[in-house]
């Protein structure tokens, strides 16, 4: 039995998933670490620099991820989800 060949738009999806999902993904982790960071007593410019850092490498297993990944529904609710709750998360943190 073979594999299926891949359909245009599920090949669409997994690079929107990758550059999109990954980037939202990405935009959670930093602004949920620079708070946290902050909170862990490390200057905002530190925290920043470190944060944005790091975010390269989260943006690079994402994108990597929702190519190895099987389930398209799966790669976009974890990349979208889990963004968009880091980034709420970041936000309340970030509160005075």
């Amino acid at each position: 039995m073979t594999p299926k060949a891949h359909r245009p738009l599920q090949i669409l999806s997994r690079i929107a998933a990758g550059v999109l999902g990954g980037y939202a993904f990405t935009w959670g982790f930093i602004s949920l670490g620079i708070p946290l960071l902050l909170a862990a007593g490390m200057r905002f410019g530190d925290a920043n620099t470190l944060s944005t850092m790091l975010g390269f490498l989260v943006f690079l297993g994402a994108f990597c991820w929702a190519f190895a990944a099987s389930g398209l529904a799966r790669i976009w609710t974890l990349l979208a989800g889990a963004g968009a709750l880091m980034t709420l998360a970041g936000w309340w943190l970030s509160r005075p």
